[in-house]
């Protein structure tokens, strides 16, 4: 059984996990390697030799996220799942989580600030113009965040203060489609890793400082009554996007804390910007996952519809059936897809 890797420009982590994965496989005595994966060419429903494959790239390379597609056709697990990954996108993910009762800032989606290419003003017909902007502002306030309704990275995300501000940097994204969230101005902000859905590490975390620097030296936890609300909804919110690695960041307001950004399915676990204390954690639960999960046995699907490759793995069926908030509806996610 194998378990591999698909890395991009990152070492510290997928290097770390390899190795911690071969050391505990060897010490249980598991006919189990974990290794990095070569790929050249995909045939057409090819079979994979992978039991699972975790996935650290695949979102910047189409051709990794239709190889991995292409694997789970043959029942390998990937972590995280590419079809459920491929539906999200941060405005439907800020709208999951409202309705499962995870607070978060008021949000409004915006119309392309420039047509989208190959369309036009015949394309736009549906769309009320000119935008009642005095109702935007009115619901979602100032100051507040301009930023892209999918993507990652801080690219293209503005602090907006007035309205004229506001203009200036909506003129500047052209074709992105933006969204404008309420600023949630916070007295202490954290990032958490989850992890199989069930682990959960509270972070505190300076999102204001370099890159280098906004996890806080010795890492001081919050309050027992907040770290524990923190860690219910980092549960609800990938039971419900269906991720087995994730990031949540949160910013208290008032004792609440505001969910911010969630979708993180190949979140920052390099050990120089994480510190070696997290970077410790998310290693070694994560080669507990890895080792877990690769050794269910393979489930091709028994169907080909869109459905069964959102379903769930074998050891998280329990967790579903605790979690009926989580969506399940092939049919739901279908809806949502955007393509590739």
């Amino acid at each position: 059984m194998k378990i591999g890797i698909l890395r991009g420009e990152e070492n510290s982590f997928p290097e770390a996990l390899i190795e911690r994965i071969n050391q505990k496989s060897a010490e249980r005595k598991l006919e189990l390697t974990a290794e990095f994966i070569k790929v050249e060419t995909v045939q057409m429903a090819e079979l994979c030799e992978y039991n699972l494959i975790i996935d650290r790239i695949s979102h910047d390379v189409p051709f990794y996220r239709a190889f991995l597609k292409n694997a789970a056709l043959s029942g390998t697990q990937v972590i995280n799942n590419p079809f459920w990954w491929s539906a999200d996108d941060k405005f439907f993910n800020y709208s999951i989580a409202h309705k499962i009762g995870v607070p978060i800032p008021k949000t409004v989606m915006l119309p392309h600030n420039a047509h989208p290419p190959s369309t036009s003003s015949q394309s736009m017909r549906n769309l009320v113009y000119p935008i009642n902007w005095y109702n935007v502002f009115n619901y979602v306030g100032f100051p507040s965040f301009l930023k892209p309704h999918a993507g990652g990275g801080w690219k293209h995300v503005y602090k907006i203060h007035n309205e004229e501000e506001f203009f200036h940097c909506y003129n500047q994204t052209g074709t992105l489609c933006m969204v404008l969230q309420e600023g949630i101005e916070f007295e202490e902000y954290y990032r958490c890793y989850t992890v199989g859905r069930k682990h959960v590490h509270i972070m505190r975390y300076d999102p204001k400082q370099a890159f280098y620097s906004q996890y806080v030296p010795g890492n001081p936890p919050p309050t027992p009554e907040l770290s524990q609300k923190i860690k219910e909804y980092c549960l609800q919110i990938n039971n419900a996007l269906g991720y087995d690695l994730n990031t949540c960041e949160f910013a208290v307001r008032d004792g609440i804390p505001y969910a911010i950004d969630f979708g993180n399915p190949a979140p920052d676990c390099d050990i120089k910007s994480v510190t070696p204390e997290n970077f410790a954690w998310i290693v070694e639960h994560m080669s507990e996952l890895a080792i877990e999960r690769a050794l269910l046995p393979k489930q091709p699907p028994q169907e080909y519809t869109w459905s069964q490759f959102i379903g769930t793995t074998a050891s998280s069926m329990s967790e579903e059936k605790k979690s009926p908030r989580r969506r399940t509806s092939g049919t739901t996610r279908r809806a949502s897809t955007k393509s590739e």
